[in-house]
């Protein structure tokens, strides 16, 4: 199995290995002894859809030297699968099939007649529907791919938000909410197999439990935070699971926070002091060409909210840079705002023009050189404030989860995104520590 993309991708992927294993195939890390080999793809950007492509052709290639090569078959999953199926069946001749993110369940009888097919002269199988309705439940077999001391939970599947540059509900169809008994069942299964870090994950993690309220009360329900289970319902209960772990919220979305989840996260001590929260812009007429349905004074009112009522909070964002129609007055705003905000963790992206999105067909397309230029110049301005970040955690005493014996995380820290701290001696991976910061680099503290 190779896995691209994000951690909900990967959640994808640890499903799809669950039920393989669970039907008593067996895993090899070797491409070379596989009887199937599966690329589970991602397509959220134009990059991601090159990496992709570039997996399946080695994939492809390396069968070449395979043990199996006179009969191994090549699966592709994942988002550009279940995006691209049909474009890429006619280009792809070498894929043996294409599985969407309705089958992560099926994917045992499907690799069975995978490897029952004769490919001579018969066309690619399809098996990906339309519009996913799927969601994992607290048994769905899983086989993790993250270390043992820490897990990504998804609570939701899909997204409503109408962002004019993404094709994410397109992909993965509308949201639909887990139970909390679903998630709480599976939370105590992890913690009890010493997973000490359980990180939240949907396309919205604020928008938990919404969308069955407003199927009862219609489409055109203004949505209210405060019906049915909620995330804060969801924080509260999983503070009660016994012991020693940190929960940490990713895919947060600015427009459904509000004062009582601020609360729930203060007033629970399991939760970490961290918001993943990505913002895209800050410039009015930007947001509103991105249908991010706020403001950029919501924006500044929410930031300076959240670290007034959660002390110690780190928050995480993403800008893009490059968006149709950005001005260089527009670009400007947001470079101020990421000075005045100082964000803890920044990440910027270039705008790509993703087809089938409302922002594809926009005039003013701002040209790829540009684009990159301004990318440079925020990454540059956010070096400089990690930097001045960095030079404020020295002498600091913090408390970290050991990732190896040489570097661990802090509650500011998400796993493969953030910054690492490098211990001064080994200890012991999956457990707590407490370590006096002595100096730094850009993004990494250490010890």
């Amino acid at each position: 199995m190779i896995s691209l993309g994000c951690a909900k991708n990967l959640v994808d992927a640890e499903i799809m290995l669950g039920h393989l294993r669970q039907a008593g195939m067996e895993l090899t890390g070797e491409a070379s002894e596989a009887d199937v080999l599966i690329v589970n793809t991602c397509a959220f950007i134009d990059s991601a859809k090159e990496e992709s492509i570039e997996a399946i052709m080695d994939s492809h290639r390396d069968r070449g030297m395979s043990k199996k090569s006179d009969g191994q078959k090549l699966i592709v999953a994942g988002c550009m699968s279940q995006r691209f199926s049909k474009e890429l069946g006619k280009e792809m001749s070498e894929v043996d099939a294409y599985v969407g993110l309705d089958q992560l369940t099926d994917i045992v009888p499907i690799v069975e007649k995978v490897l029952a097919r004769n490919r001579t002269g018969e066309d690619v199988l399809d098996f990906v529907t339309p519009r996913p309705t799927y969601i994992p439940d607290y048994n769905t077999p899983r086989f993790r791919l993250t270390p043992s001391h820490h897990a990504y939970v998804k609570i939701a599947e899909g997204c409503n938000h109408p962002c004019s540059f993404c094709v994410i509900p397109q992909m993965r169809g509308r949201h639909r909410s887990r139970t909390i008994d679903s998630i709480l069942r599976e939370a105590r299964q992890l913690v009890s197999e010493g997973v000490r870090e359980l990180n939240l994950i949907s396309q919205d993690t604020t928008y938990f439990g919404m969308d069955r309220w407003q199927e009862k009360a219609g489409p055109r329900a203004k949505v209210d935070p405060t019906r049915g289970e909620t995330l804060i319902h969801l924080l509260d209960e999983l503070q009660k699971v016994e012991g020693d772990f940190w929960i940490r919220l990713l895919y947060t979305h600015p427009a459904h926070w509000s004062d009582d989840l601020i609360q729930c996260i203060a007033r629970n001590n399991k939760i970490a002091r961290y918001v993943d929260m990505p913002l895209q812009h800050i410039h009015d007429e930007m947001l509103e060409k991105m249908r991010r349905e706020t403001s950029g004074q919501h924006i500044r009112d929410l930031v300076k909210n959240l670290r007034a009522g959660i002390p110690d909070l780190a928050i995480r964002t993403t800008f893009i840079a490059g968006f149709p129609g950005e001005t260089e007055e527009h670009f400007e705003t947001l470079l101020d705002f990421i000075e005045e905000a100082r964000f803890d963790r920044l990440g910027v992206f270039q705008y790509s023009q993703e087809e089938g999105s409302r922002a594809a067909k926009m005039e003013a397309q701002v040209p790829p050189a540009e684009r990159k230029k301004r990318w440079h110049r925020a990454m540059k301005l956010q070096q400089k404030l990690a930097r001045q970040r960095g030079d404020a955690q020295v002498g600091k005493s913090i408390r970290l989860l050991v990732e190896s014996p040489t570097h661990g995380r802090s509650q500011a820290d998400a796993p493969e995104v953030d910054g690492r701290i490098i211990l001064a001696k080994p200890r012991t991976v999956g457990e707590f520590a407490d370590v006096i910061i002595r100096g730094h680099d850009i993004y990494d503290l250490y010890e």
